[in-house]
């Protein structure tokens, strides 16, 4: 059954991050634009709900991510102007460097030479602004104080708020690619059997994704379940506020958190990848074990909260690629597909630029320097480097 009435320009499949801003800036482009999502805007399913998510420009030496967050920082910005609530926590961003040279050393060197704020504090520096946090094991700390946090659920859904108020068509739907003549996609058909015509695709399905082109993106996209747990400071302890602590990344330890905002309690997750998820029916229940790693963490370097009660958990996902870079590429056998995702853990804060820049590949703008990264063909070395997780904290909880 095909949908009656002028088909869009443009369909965009999935309302995360990447596909809000997608269907946004096509919408301001001058293209129709309806936007689809199974269980809409910021919903619990979604590697986009949750609550919160760092934005922050360090990337160790790779100046275009670094490039992309602090653009995408001012796109987040003028969003939540003018709202009643914000969508960018001012409260920085620290990083908890081990050794010199490493991963955080090298965030320091592009971030001067992009003039982006930052400073390297001595472990005691950094013990005396933040009370409360263990620094004798740390070589330096390194704080981003223009980063901060996103209000995740509540940024998208003011993006997909703003397009439909400019204009945009926003359904419930779940489909999945439809008819095909020679080299261009028809349509996508909806569970109950709708076909919708569009001129051009972009799915930008998170973790549905690889499901839905499996020939494609298997192997490239990797969906894992990622726990997250709140610890609740004690009674009138502000010194985890946002207004007092910042976002933190322990690379080498593979742990990251969000200080308390909104009145829940401070963020600690680990950036270590889970175990194969369904986003559909996957129970959204942490485990044990997460928890009792996540102790010993915050044992290392949060004492005073190692043993407070977890008064919240998540279960979200990471779709990932196996060198952490997105997915933004055409489809190998459709000229009117795109294909947007891999996350990594550190798409969400791109959602802005992400848009941008698949509209412009719609336009045939070229790729520009970076943008090879993108493809799906090019071949995606393991960086397992980036999470070392459980070998690294164990030699520190016997420091």
């Amino acid at each position: 059954m095909s949908r009656s009435g002028p088909a869009p320009d443009l369909v965009v499949v999935g309302a995360g991050t990447m596909g809000a801003w997608t269907a946004l800036r096509a919408l301001e482009g001058g293209r129709t634009t309806l936007l689809l999502d199974a269980y809409g805007a910021g919903h619990s399913r979604a590697t986009s709900g949750d609550e919160t998510r760092i934005i922050r420009s360090s990337h160790g030496p790779d100046a275009f991510y670094s490039r992309w967050a602090r653009e995408a920082r001012d796109a987040w910005i003028e969003l939540g102007t003018g709202l009643e609530k914000p969508i960018f926590v001012p409260c920085g961003a620290a990083w908890f460097a081990h050794r010199e040279g490493a991963f955080d050393d090298q965030s320091v060197a592009t971030l001067r030479s992009l003039d982006i704020p930052v400073e390297k504090l001595s472990p005691d520096d950094a013990r005396t602004r933040w009370p409360g946090l263990r620094t004798d094991d740390l070589a330096f700390v390194v704080h981003e104080p223009e980063a901060g946090v996103l209000m995740a659920r509540r940024g998208v859904q003011a993006v997909v708020r703003r397009f439909s108020d400019g204009g945009g068509g926003f359904e419930l739907a779940r489909v999945r690619p439809g008819a095909a003549s020679g080299r261009r996609l028809a349509d996508v058909v909806t569970d109950g059997g709708e076909r919708i015509s569009a001129s051009e695709f972009v799915f930008a399905a998170g973790p549905w994704l690889p499901a839905l082109f499996p020939d494609v993106l298997g192997g490239v996209v990797n969906v894992t379940k990622q726990d997250v747990l709140f610890f609740g400071p004690g009674a009138a302890d502000d010194r985890w506020d946002a207004a007092r602590f910042p976002c933190w990344v322990d690379y080498d330890l593979a742990y990251y958190g969000i200080p308390a905002v909104d009145g829940r309690g401070v963020k600690c997750a680990p950036d270590t990848y889970g175990g194969p998820f369904d986003p559909d029916d996957g129970d959204r229940l942490v485990d044990a074990e997460t928890i009792r790693l996540a102790r010993e963490y915050m044992a290392v370097r949060m004492p005073d909260l190692a043993s407070r009660p977890i008064v919240e958990t998540r279960v979200c996902q990471y779709e990932a690629t196996p060198d952490t870079h997105f997915v933004i590429d055409r489809h190998p056998d459709f000229d009117n597909v795109w294909l947007v995702g891999g996350g990594s853990g550190h798409g969400y804060k791109h959602g802005p630029m992400i848009g941008g820049y698949v509209v412009d590949r719609l336009n045939g703008v070229p790729t520009g320097p970076g943008g090879e990264r993108f493809s799906i063909a090019r071949p995606r070395e393991l960086r397992v480097g980036l999470r070392s997780g459980a070998d690294t904290l164990a030699k520190a909880t016997h420091h």
